[in-house]
């Protein structure tokens, strides 16, 4: 506050002088004395009110309202900037959905529940540790297969027993043709174990993740490289195009690396995106499908994002 009074007492000093002088001259019709002549009880008599020195002479009382309003707006301005602050981290602290006339609608993400990476036994590093050469993940592979978002029905058939999913049918979701050598592919390759989850949601996307442990990264490398040059291609999809240069290539999660396909038209039965995830000792398979077209881009790439962070 000492900020905003000093200003306002400067005026009063400085004009107080200035309007005596002019009462004195529009009050005297004769002409003024000269200064020095002037006797300084005079000049406070009665007769020449207007001439009352600066250093005695009461505040105007235009000034003193002056003062009056600048405190006034000033606090007014203190209090409204207050106002304002909590207003907006009121805001900021909200969802946009509960602001009346802020909700926007949805891009079509889903709502997955809480996602949280398994925890590690005992004793075991972390995939990616410097102690861990193998790049194992340690932890129980059911539990780094992405949950189903909100409202999706569960696909029974990807149950496995105890969760552990049969190569056989993990070797289903491949073209006919592909599925016999794959399948030797894989025992020679050291796979060790399979988990899997699907899921349909209302708009009829379909979506299924396998995740396949092999006995370290050297071969997890193999499998890959040979997935990704179409040794085989996942059912209804053969002539899937891979997309280079996009947005998986662009997602920075550690120690995780991603291809992505998409179908190209005439599209069969279903529409097809996939896209295979390496980490480590392990390789995830996405696949979502829609009839007659393509499923959403944007839960394609929410899914495909979410299990490459259970892994990375």
């Amino acid at each position: 506050m000492s900020e905003t009074l000093q200003p306002a007492e400067e005026p009063q000093q400085a004009e107080t002088p200035r309007l005596s002088e002019e009462s004195q001259q529009a009050e005297t019709p004769q002409p003024a004395e000269e200064p020095q002549q002037q006797d300084p009880v005079a000049a406070g008599s009665p007769q020449q009110p207007g001439l009352v020195p600066a250093e005695v002479a009461p505040p105007a009382p235009r000034d003193r309202r002056v003062l009056r309003a600048v405190l006034r707006w000033t606090a007014a301005v203190a209090v409204f900037g207050v106002i304002g602050a909590a207003t907006a981290y009121g805001v900021t602290e909200q969802k946009r959905t509960d602001l009346p006339g802020l909700a926007t609608e949805s891009d079509g993400r889903w709502t997955y529940p809480a996602i949280e990476k398994p925890p590690l036994p005992a004793g075991s590093p972390a995939p990616f540790a410097d102690a861990n050469d193998s790049e194992t993940h340690y932890a129980d592979l059911r539990k780094l297969v992405l949950p189903q978002p909100r409202g999706a029905t569960p696909d029974t058939a990807l149950a496995g027993k105890d969760g552990w999913l049969p190569t056989s049918v993990y070797l289903d979701a491949y073209e006919k043709e592909a599925r016999q050598d794959l399948g030797q592919q894989l025992k020679d390759d050291g796979l060790r174990q399979i988990a899997a989850r699907g899921w349909t949601t209302p708009d009829g996307t379909r979506t299924r993740i396998y995740a396949l442990r092999f006995t370290s990264a050297a071969f997890t490398r193999i499998v890959h490289a040979d997935l990704t040059d179409n040794v085989a291609s996942p059912a209804d999809a053969p002539y899937a195009d891979e997309e280079y240069g996009g947005w998986a290539e662009k997602v920075d999660i550690q120690y995780t690396k991603r291809n992505v396909f998409t179908e190209a038209k005439p599209y069969g039965r279903t529409a097809v995106r996939y896209a295979y995830i390496e980490a480590g000792d392990v390789i995830a398979l996405v696949i979502q499908s829609g009839k007659a077209s393509l499923p959403p881009r944007i839960t394609f790439q929410q899914t495909v994002v979410l299990q490459s962070q259970l892994l990375g």
